[in-house]
């Protein structure tokens, strides 16, 4: 199948994070010409340095974890150690197996795969850097941009001249950091720095704000912590990294900038955990004039089109939480759209998240705060996982449940859950609020004995005590 202009395709689509990985798949499967470009390895960011791996080694830590904890369940074990070297392996293995099963679905279907880097030459054409020499020019009068993120380097003095590991680095070690130091206090930092403790690391957090996670209510960020403090990691906050260099031992040595003046942090190793940036340089969007913002993602409408019709963009790349199912639910967005020639938005959708620390925190829809400053008058219900029977039972009560409730009509707002299971805890809220239940539903909902769902009822039985 040729991609030239005497045979063009009918959708191009560009990197194969989340949507990117299906949407090729179910445009072939309803007769269109696709081709899929992808530069590095197929499934993008989730498969193959996100979700995938590293939800593989967050499970082997957590193992090590409640080996460590079992003389409290009465089982003896001998010493725990972490073989690295086995952990990735597992981990590699994970990742293979998912890019092997979608690379067979795609050729299964006949998607032209072009591997190498694409960029726009204009509105609907773009030329292939291929991988192996040469290049490809393609066109189509409908492309779909997936190019994702990647890790952002430290905007720090001396970086160019010290080991920085990334999200994706840091993945790949063989051997245990003695003290490994991580900069920055969101979701992938946390996930890695109590990943590294239970592994056998000495950790230190630093935050340059005054609080970790700080999207997230005061109550939420101050247990985190608090957690994270009872494990044993050392997080230094309100401190801003001027400088790295190597010591003379071949460490790595931190200059903080604090209201206490300047401090000093050593290490190991040092992982830059800060955000992402959008894969977009390379595209050369500006040639098909598209439009970007000043951080370089794309813009889209709430159909997910760009600036140019008939281009659209998916995923991490146009911006916007930098969550793997909010780029499937993109997919779905595009397929309707493209393939049914219905109007299928991003308006008013909802939008839940787990952090995958230990215990986990799930979250969907508004917090608090949020509702506070959104002038609605609400009900708050919180109730510590100590309160919940099977918490109790399975010695894993750290944490908390809380709802937010619109005070008038008594619709679940947004929920979070900082405990064992938080995430699928958060779930069962989330398919209420889906549903437009009252509060009261849940408090009067039979849910099963012991589960630690079955807490949502003396959550929110809490509103009428």
């Amino acid at each position: 199948m040729s991609g030239k202009g005497d045979n063009p395709y009918d959708v191009i689509v560009i990197g194969t994070s989340q949507g990117g990985r299906f949407l090729p798949i179910d445009l072939a499967k309803a007769g269109k010409r696709v081709a899929l470009v992808e530069r590095d390895h197929l499934g993008g960011v989730c498969v193959n340095t996100g979700c995938t791996p590293t939800k593989t080694m967050v499970a082997s830590a957590r193992l090590a974890y409640l080996a460590r904890r079992a003389e409290q369940y009465g089982v003896r074990t001998g010493p725990v150690s972490v073989d690295m070297a086995v952990v990735r392996e597992r981990k590699r293995a994970m990742v293979v197996g998912a890019r092997e099963n979608y690379a067979s679905r795609l050729a299964q279907h006949r998607v032209d795969v072009v591997e190498g880097t694409a960029r726009f030459t204009g509105p609907k054409t773009i030329e292939v850097v291929l991988r192996d020499g040469g290049t490809r020019a393609l066109t189509a009068p409908v492309i779909v941009i997936d190019t994702g993120t990647r890790p952002k380097p430290p905007p720090l003095s001396g970086a160019g001249e010290v080991p920085v590991f990334d999200s994706t680095s840091i993945m790949e070690l063989d051997a245990l950091p003695d003290h490994l130091i991580v900069l920055g206090g969101g979701y992938i930092g946390l996930e890695f720095a109590q990943m590294f403790r239970r592994f056998g690391s000495q950790v230190t957090i630093v935050q340059t704000r005054p609080r970790l996670l700080t999207r997230e209510d005061d109550d939420v960020s101050d247990d985190v912590a608090a957690i994270l403090l009872e494990d044993g990691i050392t997080v230094v906050t309100s401190a801003a990294p001027e400088r790295v260099e190597e010591t003379g031992d071949g460490r790595v040595r931190l200059t903080l900038s604090t209201a206490d003046g300047r401090q000093q942090v050593e290490g190991s190793h040092l992982l830059a955990a800060i955000g992402r940036i959008p894969n977009t340089e390379a595209l050369a969007p500006q040639a098909a004039g598209i439009s970007v913002d000043d951080k370089g993602f794309i813009e889209v409408d709430e159909y997910l089109e760009t600036s140019v019709p008939g281009v659209y963009a998916m995923g991490d790349v146009k911006g916007g939480p930098a969550f793997t199912h909010l780029s499937y639910d993109d997919y779905r967005i595009l397929r309707t759209n493209l393939l049914a020639g219905q109007k299928a938005s991003t308006r008013d959708r909802i939008v839940p998240y787990t952090v995958f620390i230990d215990p986990q925190f799930g979250r969907v829809g508004m917090s608090e705060r949020q509702a506070r400053q959104d002038n609605r008058q609400v009900r708050v219900a919180k109730l510590p996982m100590s309160a919940v029977i099977r918490a109790l039972e399975t010695g894993e009560t750290r944490g908390f449940m809380k709802a937010v409730i619109d005070a008038d009509s008594g619709q679940i707002l947004g929920a979070a859950v900082l405990g064992v299971e938080g995430g699928e805890i958060m779930s069962i809220i989330q398919v209420a609020m889906l549903g437009k239940l009252p509060y009261t539903a849940m408090a009067d909902a039979i849910f099963t004995h012991p589960l630690y769902a079955e807490g949502l009822n003396t959550l929110f039985a809490t509103l009428d005590a």
